[in-house]
């Protein structure tokens, strides 16, 4: 197995390139959510078309480690989204022809994924026509984002260790 797909997959996150990227999905991908179980993205176009998307929000992806075992890739990769950094962690599994079937994405710290998640789906819904969806969401990802942050700055710190109260 080559890791031309996955030096592919890289480089399109990287320089933001949706359609790069969709050479290295088969198919039948499917990208399961990091923001919802509600759905995933099933198949090479849906998920060039998230992408797309996804890299009009996302600043300065960068690739930083990886991990392979057979079938299996975890890279790890770090962005910015409405200034705050982002910790991104992706499993890939591959078909028999090294091309990613399976994309599961984890992320953190919890500010910036309510970050993401306030600007994309504003985004997605504009890019499929629903205007009306974009505006609730947009009302819906601000509420959302704001707890978050707020909680992040003042309860969270009532949790660290005595060390970093103090």
């Amino acid at each position: 197995m080559t890791d031309h797909a996955i030096d592919d997959w890289k480089r399109a996150g990287e320089s933001g390139d949706a359609d790069l990227a969709a050479t290295a999905l088969a198919a039948d991908a499917v990208l399961i959510s990091p923001l919802t179980d509600g759905f995933s993205f099933q198949g090479r176009e849906e998920i060039r078309d998230l992408l797309a998307s996804a890299f009009t929000v996302l600043d300065g992806i960068r690739f930083d480690g990886d991990v392979r075992d057979g079938d299996q890739v975890v890279l790890f990769a770090t962005a910015t989204v409405r200034g705050r950094a982002l910790t991104e962690c992706q499993r890939l599994r591959l078909d028999g022809d090294g091309l990613i079937r399976e994309l599961t994405i984890f992320l953190r710290p919890l500010p910036a994924v309510t970050a993401f998640t306030r600007a994309l789906g504003p985004v997605l819904a504009r890019a499929q026509g629903r205007a009306g969806t974009a505006r609730v969401l947009t009302a819906a990802g601000a509420l959302l984002d704001g707890v978050a942050t707020s909680g992040d700055r003042t309860f969270m710190p009532m949790a660290a260790p005595t060390r970093l109260r103090d």
